[in-house]
């Protein structure tokens, strides 16, 4: 999909210094004690996440991602015995999958590489077949072969990890297994659904069923719609002109519910809420393509002409990111910019683990 991109703007201008100490290592305690910086007005203002039904008004909707992150990091081994860590970006049909590779020197077509020690001891082979999507790809198809017959997902349960995003440094506190009751819940949202994503859409972390139960006793109405979220979601921009930036492709589904609920929504002059960037992309890409279900690459940037979402809580993002140039798209560069310097320097908790903020769109902020 065409970028809809202000040429103006540049990779240095999502740039911004943060503290190495405020990338948030660990969740909070519970789930809705997060932070919440209102960002609606012109002048900023501090709450707690639970605060957020407060601020919304009955008829409003909030849209959900009820993706599943799944155990998609393995970790093997090649036949000379040499280390290989396989991240699985997707599941196709039958045993195949497609994923990253990371191994010293990657292995040709044909390759067999063992995870949980081999099918032949109850893991499974997962056999190379190709680079994708074509010769000259980054990702590898696979085709994985357990030792009873066992489905993709299957195997990723029983023998893998969720791949949490590199900046969460768990080989530097006991390595993952140290904190992995804590990842397995919450670095998942209370309403994951369907399976498919391999980094969650962190917006919705921070709802628990208090808030939920809360927002229901306002007269705020709930949706959901399915984006599973790819690991091209921490790929760096390389190119100082962000138009010339190539989105990654993740497949996303919206029920017939949700397209019902967002015209009652509009009919009796509600607001539509989207909890998180992932939410935004699947339902900007719908009033776009018309599809209900599909792959999406859409990448907005500011002077892209929002349809559908009014309002939007998010995380804190990286600089120079994708998901900060959605956000400066949003709700305006200048005003998330200064957004941004309040909450460095009011200490908020930054990505995936970290604070949430509430922004409207610019032009109806």
């Amino acid at each position: 999909m065409t970028a809809l991109t202000d040429r103006a703007y540049t990779l240095s201008n999502f740039d911004f210094h943060l503290p190495a100490e405020l990338i948030a290592q660990h969740p909070a305690a519970r789930r809705s004690d997060s932070r919440l910086l209102d960002g609606r007005g012109p002048a900023p203002v501090d709450l707690i996440f639970r605060d957020l039904p407060r601020l919304l008004t009955p008829g409003d909707l909030m849209v959900f991602n009820d993706t599943r992150v799944v155990k998609a990091r393995l970790f093997g081994e090649k036949s000379s015995g040499g280390h290989v860590e396989l991240l699985i970006e997707r599941v196709l049909t039958g045993a195949e999958v497609i994923a990253h590779l990371k191994v010293s020197k990657k292995p040709a077509p044909g390759a067999v590489l063992r995870f949980g020690g081999g099918r032949a001891r109850g893991g499974f082979d997962a056999v190379l077949l190709s680079r994708w999507p074509d010769a000259q790809g980054a990702l590898f198809r696979l085709r994985l072969e357990g030792a009873a017959g066992e489905s993709p997902w299957e195997l990723m349960q029983r023998h893998g990890h969720l791949p949490l995003p590199p900046y969460i440094r768990r080989e530097q506190e006991g390595g993952h297994d140290a904190w992995e009751a804590e990842d397995n819940e919450r670095y998942q949202t209370v309403f994951a659904h369907t399976p498919g994503a391999v980094a969650a859409p962190t917006a919705a972390l921070h709802f628990d069923e208090g808030v939920l139960a809360r927002l229901a006793e306002r007269g705020v109405q709930t949706a959901h719609v399915t984006l599973h979220v790819g690991a091209g979601t921490f790929q760096p921009v390389k190119t100082e002109h962000i138009a010339e930036h190539h989105m990654h492709s993740e497949w996303y589904r919206i029920p017939a519910e949700t397209l019902a609920a967002i015209e009652a929504c509009r009919t009796r002059g509600g607001r539509v809420l989207a909890i998180g960037t992932t939410t935004v992309r699947t339902l900007e890409s719908w009033a776009r393509s018309g599809k209900t279900s599909d792959d999406t690459d859409i990448f907005i940037t500011p002077g892209f002409e929002f349809r559908v979402v009014d309002l939007l809580v998010t995380n804190f993002h990286l600089p120079k990111s994708t998901l900060m140039m959605l956000v400066s798209a949003f709700a305006g560069y200048e005003h998330v910019m200064r957004l941004y310097h309040h909450a460095i320097a009011g200490r908020y908790r930054f990505f995936s683990y970290g604070d949430a903020m509430l922004l409207a769109r610019a032009s109806a902020a």
